[in-house]
């Protein structure tokens, strides 16, 4: 969707053009170095997406909270729940051995790596963890790692080995980024530093055949590093990356960026201090400041958000169905995180053990259609293999955001109301009109031109035509 508006009264402009003319010939005649703005990111060379990733969606495996070993093999007995439910690329958070020196908490963050060729014996082996990817690939899923690429535990073999591959201060003491006092910030003006990592990750991507990698605070690590590393891997196979950033600059490297600023739009609409017309200039945004395959990824909640922040009835209340149906069908590829398929009203702690309880799965039921349609809709699908996104208009705009993804012959219609409060609308136009399949309720449904509709409060309507 693009969205740009011109509004030039002929006088103001032949007084800039004098401006800019002057402006201009003291440029020339200092022959700088031209510079890349994020203006410019469309012209930018954007890796090539693995065909396999234009229709999935992500789900986000916390192996320490999953169950009450947190093993790789008890994971693996979830595989067939996990593909019949729809997410087909799975997001292991790090498997590394965790550090023990500065460690927080007794079990210590799975972000501070002891060693990166290694599985944290807690999870299980090696072997278990090949055989489960291996199983992975045979039922049609893929598989990534989380790779901390920024900085090591303290007790890292490296930090003996090679201590010039660190931050130091003034006085040559190793440093931690931020008050992340439990890692040792590492320096990337170091060439050796550079091929071991990049190393590091190719063993993974040999030895046991996993699909690419979410690079953990991303954006702290030179963009260079990462188009470099980016190309060795794909001489490999071709790998999915996923950023922890959301700089447009980072689709130079990377498939996918993190999509923060929808996801506190959103909490901020839960709250009735944004609403839904904010929402389009979002999106106009988005559009004209990614390059045009950037996939962007959508979530109501992941572990950073659920340990530090709030659950997502917190945050979201009556609305948390209807922010997922949002994040799953305007242009970009859902998330959905451990547990959440359970119903988690908690925050998972994060140094400990804090296993997900799973006897409510019946928010697998609310997921299911919505996945299926992502895979099976063209008009869904991720970055130019999806389809066009045009909202539709009401007389309730404030609240309602509707709007209509077009691919060829493929036609998704969604209605959402945003508010608490019971909403009485009237479509504006006929561009929707036709018969539908409510995918919740089967429904055979004919919208005409300006159609009237009653929602109760933060109501859903996915429509497949």
């Amino acid at each position: 969707m693009k969205t740009t508006f011109y509004r030039i009264n002929a006088a103001c402009m032949t007084v800039w053009l004098v401006i800019l003319m002057v402006i201009m010939s003291g440029i020339l005649s200092c022959k700088p170095k031209p510079l890349q703005t994020e203006d410019k990111v469309n012209n930018l060379v954007q890796v090539k997406h693995p065909a396999w990733s234009k229709n999935l969606c992500i789900y986000e495996v916390n192996l320490r909270q999953y169950s009450k070993t947190g093993s790789i093999s008890e994971f693996e007995k979830q595989l067939p729940r996990l593909k019949e439910m729809g997410t087909d690329i799975l997001w292991f958070m790090p498997i590394h051995p965790i550090g023990s020196l500065k460690r927080k908490g007794s079990l210590g963050s799975y972000y501070s790596v002891k060693d990166y060729k290694a599985i944290d014996p807690s999870y299980g082996t090696l072997a278990d963890f090949k055989a489960m990817v291996k199983k992975c690939h045979e039922m049609g899923m893929y598989v990534i790692i989380d790779w901390v690429a920024n900085h090591t535990s303290w007790d890292n073999q490296l930090i003996d080995d090679h201590p010039d591959w660190y931050s130091k201060d003034s006085l040559g003491n190793l440093i931690s980024p931020f008050d992340w006092a439990d890692v040792a910030d590492l320096n990337y003006n170091n060439k050796d530093l550079r091929s071991y990592m990049t190393n590091a990750m190719k063993y993974w991507l040999k030895e046991t055949d996993i699909d690419g990698f979410r690079c953990d605070v991303a954006g702290m690590v030179p963009l260079d590093f990462w188009i470099d590393t980016r190309n060795q891997l794909d001489q490999i196979k071709l790998v999915f990356m996923l950023a922890e950033a959301e700089e447009a600059r980072m689709h130079q490297a990377f498939d996918m960026t993190y999509g923060w600023e929808l996801y506190h739009l959103m909490n901020q609409i839960a709250k009735g201090k944004k609403n839904a017309n904010d929402l389009l200039p979002y999106f106009a945004k988005n559009d004209s400041t990614y390059p045009s395959d950037a996939y962007r990824m959508y979530f109501t909640s992941n572990h950073d958000e659920n340990s530090w922040n709030d659950t997502e009835y917190e945050r979201l209340g009556d609305g948390v169905k209807t922010f997922a149906v949002l994040s799953a069908t305007v242009p970009g590829m859902l998330l959905v995180y451990t547990g959440q398929e359970a119903s988690l009203k908690k925050k998972l702690q994060f140094f400990e053990k804090d296993p997900v309880d799973w006897s409510d799965l019946s928010m697998i039921d609310f997921y299911k259609p919505l996945l299926a349609l992502k895979k099976n809709n063209a008009a869904l699908w991720n970055g130019v293999a999806g389809g066009s996104f045009n909202r539709i208009e009401t007389n309730a705009d404030n609240s309602i955001f509707a709007y209509l993804r077009i691919k060829d012959n493929a036609k998704i219609f969604v209605i959402l109301n945003l508010s608490k409060t019971q909403q009485s609308i009237t479509l504006k136009g006929d561009a929707y009109t036709g018969k539908y399949r409510n995918i919740y309720t089967n429904e055979q449904v004919n919208y005409s031109k300006d159609m009237q509709l009653s929602l109760k409060p933060w109501e859903y309507i996915v429509l497949e035509k």
